[in-house]
């Protein structure tokens, strides 16, 4: 980050610092190795909302993946094609089912009988079909935190397999609903790649399902949730994605026309993302030195709510280390970056970058204690 040093003086701390030219170099390779299999990608818009990191992405040639009416709005208004955004979540408001239903979207992922009976009923006053695939919980554990695991029975995504009889029981009754696919998602930040190897097993049992019950199903969504290395951003800038899509191809069965797709996140921006935020103060204190820096929680939430690390670094200067625990100026306890950090001699006013910030950093960003929403700036 330090070749970036003379452009961030330039700017008001704290702001978000996007690398374009990574992104573009990710989504090139996302597009060589998924094209190999014509594999669909969707964008998940929840990782990174900024309107020029969706022009970006718009420009390769995905599609996005929405969980809420805003995102799919945002999607549109960034150039998406309507026929390749699919909409996700637990909990859409008939609002927004109508705002995707207007616009003819490609799918919604619905969670629930309760769910398709409502977008059926909307459907209907809007003299629409709805095109849905059906988010089943495979019961795969992702091997990620708590938080961010949504594949487990005990998790509030998806419907349990139980459930689906019932299901496939109703579904000849609602006449404005046309089931195409399957839907999986079973976590987050998942850097073994043998959980998607269980996945595929899993789906493979569950298609025998529906081949069973002679329903033909168009396409069989497989989720994202795939990780980066938050601890050595420079040496993985770019995650593995052509061991990625090879599990798929060898292992998930296919049937014949029917296509694969993909909701990828925070593996194609939050390398590309970081905070660069100032030192306000050195503070010794009894036993801990502190950096306190004028960005906090609100810029960059993650390590309070997931205890989530991400490499912290001076970029002004090149002392003999010291250790540090990075924190904000938010009036909260578990307003801090890093505990026992090693970063060169720190003083007032050195640069400091938090790395990997560019999922789930700026889009979760809050106003708390009367904070200013701060600015972003790119490469190029």
């Amino acid at each position: 980050m330090k070749k970036f040093k003379d452009i961030f003086v330039k700017y008001k701390t704290p702001f978000y610092w996007y690398d374009m030219q990574l992104l573009d170099e990710t989504l090139k390779l996302i597009k060589k190795e998924s094209e190999k299999y014509g594999f669909y990608i969707h964008y998940a818009v929840k990782a990174n909302s900024n309107l020029p990191v969706l022009k970006r992405i718009k420009k390769i040639g995905f599609g996005t993946d929405c969980v809420s009416g805003n995102e799919i709005l945002r999607s549109l208004e960034a150039g998406f094609l309507s026929s390749d955004i699919v909409f996700a979540g637990v909990g859409k408001s008939d609002e927004e089912i109508i705002i995707g239903l207007e616009n003819d979207i490609f799918c919604f992922n619905v969670e629930s009988v309760s769910e398709i009976e409502v977008i059926n009923e909307l459907a209907k006053k809007l003299n629409k079909t709805a095109k849905i695939a059906l988010r089943l919980n495979p019961n795969v554990d992702a091997i990620t935190h708590k938080y961010i695991t949504t594949g487990l029975e005990e998790n509030k995504f998806g419907i349990n397999i139980n459930e689906l009889d019932n299901i496939i029981k109703i579904l000849p009754n609602l006449n404005n609903i046309e089931l195409t696919g399957i839907h999986f998602h079973i976590g987050s930040q998942i850097t073994d790649l043998n959980v998607y190897k269980n996945l595929c097993f899993r789906i493979n049992e569950i298609q025998e399902m529906f081949i069973a019950r002679k329903i033909k199903l168009k396409h069989i969504n497989v989720g994202g949730g795939f990780g980066i290395n938050y601890d050595a951003p420079d040496i993985d800038k770019i995650a593995d994605f052509k061991s990625y899509f090879k599990i798929f191809s060898n292992l998930l069965k296919l049937q014949a026309e029917q296509k694969l797709h993909f909701e990828l996140g925070r593996s194609i921006i939050g390398q590309s993302g970081n905070l660069i935020t100032k030192v306000l103060y050195i503070k010794k204190g009894v036993k801990t030195k502190f950096a306190i820096v004028d960005a906090g929680i609100t810029e960059l939430i993650r390590p309070a709510l997931y205890s989530a690390k991400h490499k912290i670094e001076n970029i002004s200067s090149d002392l003999l280390d010291e250790t540090y625990d990075v924190v904000g100026p938010i009036c909260e306890s578990t307003d801090f970056f890093g505990k026992n950090i090693i970063l060169p001699k720190t003083k007032r006013h050195d640069l400091i970058a938090i790395r990997s910030a560019g999922a789930y950093g700026e889009v979760m960003a809050s106003q708390y204690n009367l904070r200013e929403i701060v600015k972003a700036y790119y490469s190029n």
